[in-house]
Parts: structure tokens; C-alpha cells; sequence
């Protein structure tokens, strides 16, 4: 027997090295030995008999096909699902959640599940949680005929486009359903309107008439009423709202939904999925059938996202059980009803890129809408939205059914967007009693506190006040010192009045007020113990692979004073006080030490 290195082992078996130095710790390869600080692996573990010991399933980053998740990767199972669901049959329920927390899976696996196939589609559950919990589930298993359509990608700058996009998909998913031109029990008309649709020659008329048609269509052939299910419903409406066609879409929407859902005597189930619940636009009216399940809500709140319990199952699979602190610090914090919540999307990320933490959810889509919203947002918002950045919570009124119309004019939608949309998190609700909820909001996670600056605080309009502090912040970050002294030059001269330049605690306040932003990376410090005296203001990484910062700091109340001869005092202090003996002595490799001079509203700084 001979002995290969874990590198040679991951690159033969087609896992991480990583992977196999945990197991070796844990004493799960016999024969593993040691040299020196790295493991050395018994080669027979390369044979094929003893692969199988080794072999793990792919990750499924951006599989959202049910049979294909649960055939070729790891399947989170959520199919209690469709027990919860047949526990309370409501005939339409609409399920709104943030993008990439698993809508349109859940969708595919309530599709297979219900739809009448010709292939045996219970082999797909026979191994999962639904199946164990009795006939009375099981015999709806491949029952109904089915309606899926997903609007996920109707995004047009005009309606034209938007409507020959949704004629498409409308096109394709009858077609789908090609059989019903050759059933008896299908009218001459039925099929001269399906042939219709099915060549793209329907008017907006007939699409909107056609959820109605093909549901009478199906179960007239089948015997069997049907389900409809619609798949981000509300992405045309967000894009007609942008784009400014937003009373056309609203109303096609509103007709198309009314045929399929509502008064349909042939329809036994709807789903839908969205990222906001606009019912209050009419698209929903009079339809007494219709259950929302909202962010807010307990009901099916555990089956979109990952729990704690199935993450913990995630990592022992992938063998990163010691991962679990950081992962939750980075993508936690969710609270979805009473469960609290972690971001899939992110998750898996995490896990396929050797369980390094960094972002991942901001490349996942695009939010427009929030510049739209913040163009006219007020002092005080913009105020709130930087003290959600700097880790605080705000109390605001949220409204989950918030609308469009309403966005620029009904100041808590603000939140209320930010929050249906995956940016804010409920930390506590207050009792009410006239339907609204006032709760406690703040940002979730590390990793939304990373995108926050991206995605919400850089969409402030220009010359925003704020967006100035956090372009020193970031200065600061990428270490652009030319940068950061205009910033701070522009800064003091817009904010400060000279009755407040009065003493060195003041300059000391408002640097301490815009480093507090950074502290989602730093631990923000100030008048501490370290080397030989006390430094002004301190920012040590949380990761050690970032650079710490020490700032001391020096003012004149006389606008004329030697701001160079300030500079060289506070160099000095900084180097015979030694004040980055503390961060040094916790691992921090580099230590970037910058002297600012104030002199009224002149600044100026220097790097040792």
C-alpha cells in the first residue's frame, strides 16, 4: 500500500481537499497518517470499490426543475409542503417571498406532485417526507391536469413587448397540451380558439381569456377540474410600473386572473408566487377564494429558505459542521412568521466556494425600483436608512400589500419594499389593533450590511448629504487618501457651522459618526489603552485578511494654522505611543496609521 498527499486524493475523487483533511481529523479514513502538519492518504482509497465512501452530490446552485434537484443533487426536502397545503385546501393561495429563497422550486415540486403525467411521477416522492404521512396524501399524487406559467422574465421597456412575451409563454404552455385538438369532448370552437393561441394569432382579448379556455379544455377532457399556478406573478407589473405601462399590464393581469381564479367552475387549486402582494390594485377583486401567505405570516413560513436544522444537515454532509457560526452570522436573521430564516441562495454559494463568506446574493437580480423610491425620499428617511446601515433598528408601520402607486407617496413603503424584498428584517412587532403593524426593522446579516451600501445607500440621489459620508467610508476602505481628504474637505464645509468647531472631542464625534458605518467589518474603537497611551479612533477588522486603521487626530480653531506642523505632531504620537500594538498582537498584519489635521473647515491628513 502507498500513500498519496490529500491533494492528489481530491483531484482523483473530485472533492475538495478540504473535505478530506476534515475527515482524516475525525478519524473517517482508515489508514490516514500523518506527516508533519499535512495528512497523507493510503492509496487504495482511489479505487473504484472504495469511491462510493467519498462520492457527495452536487450542490444545486440555480436548479429550480424538481425532478432534477432531487435525481442529480442535494434536496432540501420541503414537501411536507403538500401535506401542510391538503391539511387546509385553500382554493387560491398566493405566497409572496423575497427573490432566490425558493419559490420557483417550490412550484415545480407542487406541479410534479399534482399534475397528471403520463410517466410515474410518484417515484420523485417515494423517498421524501410527504409520502410517509399516509394514503389520504398520496392519492393526489398525479390526480390533476396543470396550468404552470412563469412570468420571472417578462421584463420589457414597453408593453408591446411585454404582451408578445406573455402571448409566447401563454403560446407554449398550450401547446403543452397539444392532445386536447384531437379530444371528443373539446368543442369545434374550443379548438379553433386553442389553434388561436397556439400560432400566436390571439389578440390581448383572447389572452386574457385563455387561463378560462384551457381550464374548461382540460377538464372537460380529463374529467377532473384543474390547477392553475402562476410563477412571479408581479414582475410584468414591476417592469409596467418602471417603464410606464403600468394601467395596461395592471389591467390585462387583472382580467387574465379573474377567468383563471376567479368563479372558475373548473378549477380545483391556484398557486401563485411573487415578490409583493398588490391585491389592493384590483387584480384580485372580489376573489373571496384568495389566501396570501405573506413574510409575516407562521403558515408555510418554514418551507422557503433554509432553517437552522437544515443547514446543520447541509454542512454535516458536505463536512463543514464547523461552519455553522459563520454561516448564520453571514446569511441569518430572517424571520419569516415565527421561523427564523436562512438565505438558500446564499447558503449553497457558500458551501460550493470552500465555505469562503462574501455576498453572493446581490448578483442575483436587479432592483430599480429602489432608486425610484429613494428619488424623493425624505431627510428623515434618508436619516433611517443610514442608521440601518450603521446596525441600528428603526420602528416604522410596515404594510406587506404595499403598492406601486403608493411607493413615492406612503413614506413607510419605503420599508415596507426594502423588507417584502430581502433587504430588512422584522426584529420585534408591536400590538395593533387597526390592521397595520408597527414593528422593529434592521438589517438581517453580514452579508446584507455588505450590499446595503450597492444596493440601497448608492441609489440616494445626487448631492445627497449622506451618500457623501459613505463615500468617505469607502475611501477609507480602498485606501484612497486623495480621496478621502476632498470627501472630508467637501463634508465639513457642507455640515459643520463654525460654532461647532470648539475642541478636538468635536472632530473626534463626527469621525467616530462615519466610521460607526463601517462597523458590519470593524470594530469601531475610540480613547482605548493600547502601546503607550490612547489612540483617537481605532477600526479592527473582524477578518484578519483586512487592513485595521488607527486615526489620530489634531485641530486649531484659527482657519490659518500650520496644519503640516499638526500632521508631523500626530505622526509622531502615533509612532512612540505604538498604538498598533494591539491590533498587531491579535493577528492583524496590516496596520495603516493616518494623522488628519483640522484648522476651522480646512482639513488635512497624511499616511505614515
Amino acid at each position: 500500500m502507498g500513500y498519496i498527499s490529500t491533494e492528489e486524493a481530491a483531484s482523483l475523487l473530485g472533492i475538495s481537499p478540504r473535505r478530506i483533511q476534515q475527515m482524516c481529523n475525525k478519524g473517517q479514513i482508515k489508514g490516514a497518517e500523518r506527516n508533519g502538519r499535512k495528512w497523507m492518504i493510503p492509496d487504495t482509497i482511489v479505487r473504484n470499490d472504495d469511491k462510493a465512501h467519498f462520492s457527495r452530490r452536487s450542490l444545486p446552485i440555480g436548479i429550480s426543475d424538481f425532478r432534477n434537484a432531487v435525481t442529480n443533487y442535494y434536496y432540501v426536502d420541503k414537501t411536507l409542503f403538500v401535506k401542510d397545503f391538503l391539511d387546509r385546501r385553500v382554493q387560491v393561495s398566493l405566497f409572496t417571498r423575497p427573490r432566490r429563497f425558493g419559490k420557483t422550486l417550490n412550484m415545480d415540486m407542487l406541479r410534479v406532485f399534482f399534475e397528471l403525467s403520463d410517466e410515474d411521477t410518484s417515484v420523485y416522492f417515494q423517498d421524501k417526507a410527504v409520502w410517509a404521512c399516509g394514503d389520504q396524501y398520496r392519492q393526489h399524487q398525479g390526480k390533476y391536469p396543470v396550468i404552470y406559467l412563469s412570468f420571472k422574465d417578462v421584463k420589457y421597456s414597453t408593453w408591446e413587448n411585454a404582451l408578445a412575451n406573455i402571448s409566447a409563454l401563454i403560446s407554449m404552455e398550450f401547446d403543452r397540451h397539444r392532445y386536447l385538438m384531437d379530444s371528443d369532448l373539446c368543442s369545434s370552437a374550443e379548438k379553433r380558439f386553442f389553434q388561436k393561441v397556439v400560432d400566436r394569432e390571439a389578440s390581448a382579448v383572447d389572452l386574457a381569456d385563455s387561463l378560462k379556455m384551457l381550464s374548461k379544455m382540460l377538464a372537460s377532457h380529463h374529467k377532473t377540474p384543474v390547477i392553475i399556478m402562476i410563477d412571479e406573478y408581479d414582475t410584468p407589473i414591476q417592469e409596467g410600473y418602471l417603464d410606464g405601462y403600468y394601467d395596461e399590464v395592471i389591467e390585462f393581469v387583472r382580467n387574465l386572473f379573474s377567468g383563471g381564479f376567479k368563479d372558475n367552475p373548473n378549477l380545483v387549486f391556484g398557486f401563485l408566487t411573487g415578490i409583493l402582494r398588490v391585491a389592493k390594485e384590483s387584480i384580485f377583486s372580489g376573489m373571496n377564494n384568495l389566501k396570501v401567505y405573506s413574510i409575516t405570516d407562521n403558515l408555510y413560513s418554514e418551507y422557503f429558505g433554509f432553517t437552522k436544522k437544515e443547514v446543520k444537515d447541509l454542512l454535516g454532509y458536505y463536512g463543514a459542521e464547523d461552519k455553522f457560526d459563520e454561516i448564520c452570522s453571514w446569511y441569518d436573521g430572517y424571520l419569516f412568521g415565527d421561523q427564523e430564516i436562512l438565505n438558500p441562495w446564499s447558503v449553497i454559494n457558500y458551501i460550493s466556494e470552500e465555505c469562503v463568506a462574501k455576498p453572493f446574493w446581490q448578483s442575483t437580480g436587479s432592483n430599480d425600483i429602489i432608486g425610484e423610491i429613494l428619488s424623493d425620499a425624505s431627510t428623515e428617511i434618508n436619516d433611517n436608512l443610514v442608521k440601518l446601515m450603521k446596525g441600528e433598528s428603526i420602528t416604522t408601520y410596515v404594510d406587506t400589500s404595499v403598492i406601486y402607486p403608493e411607493i413615492k407617496s406612503k413614506p413607510s413603503s419605503v420599508y415596507s419594499f426594502l423588507l417584502t424584498t430581502g433587504y430588512l428584517r422584522i426584529s420585534h412587532i408591536y400590538p395593533q389593533t387597526d390592521g397595520e403593524i408597527m414593528c422593529d426593522v434592521s438589517i438581517p446579516n453580514r452579508e446584507i450590511s455588505r450590499v446595503f451600501v450597492s444596493e440601497v445607500i448608492n441609489r440616494f440621489p445626487k448631492g445627497s448629504i449622506e451618500p457623501t459620508a459613505i463615500g468617505i467610508q469607502q475611501a477609507i476602505f480602498k485606501k484612497d487618501f486623495q480621496k478621502l481628504q476632498q470627501l472630508l474637505e467637501d463634508y465639513v464645509i457642507q455640515t459643520i457651522s463654525s460654532f461647532d468647531l470648539g475642541s478636538e472631542g468635536f472632530y473626534q464625534g463626527f469621525m467616530l459618526g462615519i466610521c460607526a458605518i463601517f462597523n458590519n467589518r470593524y470594530y469601531v474603537r475610540s480613547n482605548r489603552e493600547s502601546g503607550f497611551g490612547r489612540f483617537d479612533i481605532q477600526l479592527e477588522p473582524m477578518e484578519k485578511v483586512l487592513p485595521g486603521f488607527i486615526f489620530e487626530l489634531k485641530f486649531d480653531r484659527d482657519k490659518d494654522a500650520d496644519l503640516d506642523s499638526m500632521l508631523q505632531e500626530a505622526a509622531k504620537q502615533i509612532e512612540e505611543k505604538r498604538y498598533d500594538v494591539e491590533m498587531r498582537a491579535k493577528g492583524v498584519e496590516e496596520v495603516i496609521k493616518i494623522g488628519i489635521a483640522f484648522a476651522g473647515k480646512n482639513v488635512k491628513l497624511y499616511r505614515l
